[in-house]
């Protein structure tokens, strides 16, 4: 659960006819500490709704702590973070939003439809619900191509296929946010081709919003919207044609690149013995 102060500000209020929608994810001033180390430090961002959003970063630079922070998961938060209108680990949320981590979370003694039978009667459970959770299982089936292996064991399956089997758990209940922490990683390209295509279908067909992090910057180019971070921080917010434009750059990873020697330069500046002996001269103010 979210650690807020007092005066925090209550969740967001509906907005009203007219305006425009509320960002499925806003963050301010957020911050996650581990032990005497910042891992977050106060990110201000804000995910729009029915788009895919792209979290990009090399490995290490908080990615999969943001992404805990945003489905509630996360200790030692501090800070602003509102999801679909309520702050982060609300349990209002946990029907709305399908979640997938690094690693397939599926039982390998199970067969795929048995592990979403198994997980469609934790989300929506009794008797009176078992149609309904029979149309959902065949449903998240369908949407990750897996029928032909639908009685097949998990622990019988490929990497990739595994893969899928734990996105079909997160489209269980047809969520309007889902969160992705690198679900192509270790896949083949035609894989990866299939699941963004996938992806891209959910936004449009379901309204639904993705935000996917990645260390792959190709697959920046997918996304309607960037967040790139690097060590704990956003170096940009934007759709991947204006950091192209801002930064004069070909692709996204040129983009990157030029905003990270960027940020480097500007910390050198500020940390050389000049401008130390600068800031100690100048009068407290």
């Amino acid at each position: 659960m979210m650690n807020y102060s007092p005066k925090e500000p209550p969740p967001q209020p509906p907005a009203p006819a007219g305006s425009p929608p509320l960002p499925a994810i806003h963050a301010r001033n957020l911050t996650v500490t581990r032990g005497p180390r910042t891992v977050l430090r106060d990110l201000d961002f804000a995910v729009p709704q029915g788009q895919i959003t792209g979290l990009l970063g090399p490995s290490g630079c908080g990615k999969s702590t943001l992404m805990r922070a945003i489905v509630g998961t996360q200790a030692k938060v501090t800070g602003t973070l509102n999801v679909l209108g309520h702050p982060a680990g609300d349990a209002t949320l946990r029907s709305r939003i399908g979640y997938v981590t690094q690693a397939p979370s599926v039982y390998d003694d199970l067969t795929v439809r048995q592990n979403l039978a198994y997980f469609a009667a934790i989300l929506d459970p009794g008797r009176a619900a078992a149609d309904r959770r029979h149309e959902h299982v065949t449903r998240a089936i369908a949407d990750v191509d897996l029928a032909t292996h639908a009685d097949a064991l998990a622990g019988n399956l490929s990497g990739g296929q595994r893969s899928r089997v734990s996105l079909a758990v997160a489209l269980l209940g047809a969520p309007e946010l889902l969160v992705l922490d690198e679900p192509t990683v270790g896949l083949d390209p035609v894989l990866r081709r299939e699941l963004w295509t996938l992806f891209h279908t959910i936004a449009a067909d379901r309204r639904a919003t993705l935000l996917i992090s990645s260390h792959v910057m190709d697959e920046a180019e997918r996304c309607h919207r960037l967040l790139l971070m690097r060590a704990g921080e956003i170096l940009a917010d934007d759709t991947p044609e204006a950091l192209r434009t801002r930064t004069h750059a070909e692709t996204v990873e040129a983009a990157f690149l030029r905003l990270v020697d960027e940020a480097t330069a500007t910390t050198t500046d500020t940390t050389t013995p000049a401008a130390t002996d600068a800031h100690q001269k100048e009068p407290a103010r």
